[in-house]
């Protein structure tokens, strides 16, 4: 398969510079970075489907494989700063990049959660700086605790994320996930599929109250409604995976509450933006991301 990712980045690029210009990506006074913003956003993707977690390393590689797209690289500490300043820019690109997608107008939209490990070991747990964000849970899927965080996706049918919010295990998925769709306006007549965990009849009555419906696997003590929804749920579990995978979820490397958020919104703009190209040039596996990450 041929390497789509100049391509990729090329296109990227175009969108978010237009985008950045409107939300007034660089203000105050001095002379504009060497680097813009559009290209440090463009650089962050290009890292992440490349799979290169180190930023140490990444940087020293990025000069052979993109030097000529991007004539400046920064170093590593120049780098990590402006990526953790760019936060709230890659929140606009990843809304605005799913807003692009055709399948934006899907009537139908994926609702999960899926752990964010932040740590392995007791003295990690008392000294992280996430302590009192981050907390103890369990993952059902993998049978197993863990320290962290979880991650809430709200997603089209091919992955592209309409929203997201990262909260403290503890807290259950319905009660953050009405938090999350109050805050980001739903298109009336959408139907959203969630798991078993969101079960609850004040959540359906919230979802049916902003306009959409709510689907989801039965309990063993319910009444037959919608079944198993097993050819559904895989693909719900496929973006999962494909986050965690070839992106590199679970490898943030996060430590500070600023950087857990730029690292994982890094992951979710890949995505985002790996399924708005794939429909752009057609391909055949909107999610698939093996195109751009040589």
């Amino acid at each position: 398969m041929d390497t789509q990712l100049d391509t990729l980045i090329v296109a990227l690029y175009v969108q978010v510079d237009d985008l950045f210009l409107m939300v007034g990506a660089r203000q105050g006074p001095g002379r504009p970075p060497r680097l813009s913003d559009s290209e440090l956003v463009c650089l962050a993707v290009a890292q992440v489907l490349l799979e290169c977690n180190s930023e140490r390393r990444w940087l020293r590689f990025a000069g052979s494989r993109l030097g000529h797209l991007f004539p400046y690289l920064p170093g590593q500490s120049a780098y990590n700063k402006r990526l953790r300043a760019a936060a709230r820019l890659l929140a606009h690109a990843i809304r605005h990049l799913a807003g692009l997608t055709p399948s934006w107008w899907d009537q139908l939209r994926l609702l999960d959660s899926t752990p964010v490990p932040c740590g392995a070991s007791r003295e990690t747990v008392k000294r992280s700086e996430l302590a009192g964000w981050a907390n103890y849970g369990y993952c059902a899927s993998h049978s197993r605790f863990f320290w962290g965080l979880r991650l809430h996706l709200l997603t089209t049918p091919d992955g592209a994320v309409v929203a997201w919010v990262l909260a403290n295990p503890k807290l259950g998925d319905r009660e953050v996930a009405e938090a999350m769709l109050e805050h980001s306006p739903l298109r009336p007549g959408l139907l959203i599929i969630a798991d078993k965990g969101y079960a609850g009849q004040e959540f359906e009555d919230l979802v049916r109250e902003l306009g959409a419906a709510l689907v989801r696997p039965d309990r063993r003590d319910e009444h037959r409604r919608y079944g198993k929804l097993g050819w559904i749920r895989q693909r719900i579990e496929s973006i999962n995976d494909t986050l965690k995978g070839q992106l590199g979820l679970e490898k943030h490397g996060g430590r500070t509450h600023l950087g857990l958020f730029v690292r994982v919104a890094q992951r979710l703009l890949a995505l985002t933006a790996g399924v708005w190209h794939n429909r752009l040039i057609d391909a055949p596996e909107k999610r698939s991301l093996v195109a751009y990450d040589h």
